[in-house]
């Protein structure tokens, strides 16, 4: 049994996370500020004996006994994160300095759930790890993009500073159960607005595509990541299946059976027109990729968002 911090552990993907470990048989400590989390979202391990819930903002002093942690504390949603992007950059540049700290003095590992945005509006595609990005560093978005692109520069210069143990992944668009309904992600706005029968809303002309990986399988990345000793990454975990945001509404309408049409809005500043994975690392190294068909993943999702509208 391993002790396990997880930051942001009440949030999306954080909370498939921790409910994993537990599953696994570690001790898991949950420390999340629950700006954009919810602690709803862990109730199925509330009461466990080998769970552990602190209420604490990553940009404070970590003080725990640790054998791994899993650093996913920040906002991951352009509505959300653009919210308070000053807050959004402390999380990602601050929280990646405590994390780190607190993994040097517990000699612990440590993972970065760092984001395909670092990537920006991509010329190159798909996008490899070798791949620097094409990034707006003064964007509506660059709180969160340059926001990350720090945190990743803080984790390999610990590693050859400090000798500290990390690995840094790069988390392409996710999906599934406790997403928020309106945290501004496609799959999530589509949803509800079909099972609303509501437009479903298509910003620029519906061409620009996306990859779509379902949470569990994502989990799946993550933990393969942390268990490669001695691997660092950067390593992208997605789905490499490219889809269009418009074929992405079409199928989401036909799934739902919504009555719903298309409501075309303009293209926010500096949304990127590709996003897509090349995983030959992820398979090489960690004996990954992901296995949830999209529809299966759909419907599970879908199930998730009927209890939540309704």
């Amino acid at each position: 049994m391993k002790k396990i911090l997880v930051t942001g552990g009440a949030g999306f993907v954080g909370s498939h996370l921790c409910k994993e470990l537990i599953d696994q048989g570690h001790f898991v400590i949950c420390l999340d500020n629950l700006s954009t989390g919810s602690y709803e979202n862990l109730k199925s391990i509330a009461e466990n004996d080998r769970f552990l819930f602190v209420k604490q903002d990553v940009t404070q002093s970590l003080q725990f006994d640790v054998d791994e942690i899993y650093n996913l504390a920040c906002p991951a949603s352009p509505i959300k994160y653009q919210m308070n992007p000053v807050e959004t950059a402390k999380a990602s540049v601050l929280g990646a300095f405590n994390v780190l700290e607190l993994a040097r003095s517990q000699k612990a590992r440590v993972l970065q759930a760092s984001t395909s945005e670092i990537y920006g509006d991509a010329l190159v595609h798909p996008q490899p790890e070798s791949y620097w990005g094409n990034v707006n560093p003064i964007g509506v978005r660059s709180c969160y993009d340059e926001g990350k692109r720090m945190a990743e520069t803080l984790f390999f210069d610990y590693k050859r500073q400090y000798d500290t143990d990390i690995v840094v992944v790069r988390i392409f668009n996710t999906y599934g159960p406790n997403m928020l309904e309106q945290d501004g992600r496609v799959i999530s706005n589509f949803i509800v607005s079909a099972l609303k029968d509501e437009p479903l809303k298509i910003y620029g002309d519906g061409t620009q595509t996306r990859s779509f990986c379902f949470v569990g399988d994502l989990v799946k990345g993550l933990i393969a990541s942390m268990e490669a000793k001695g691997f660092s990454g950067p390593v992208n975990l997605g789905n490499p299946q490219e889809c269009s945001i418009f074929d992405m509404a079409q199928r989401i309408i036909h799934i739902t059976g919504s009555k719903s049409g298309i409501k075309w809005c303009e293209l926010p500043m500096d949304d990127p027109k590709q996003r897509k994975p090349d995983i030959s690392l992820a398979r090489e190294k960690l004996n990954w990729q992901p296995s949830v068909d999209i529809i299966d993943g759909l419907m599970m999702t879908i199930e998730y968002f009927k209890s939540r509208v309704e």
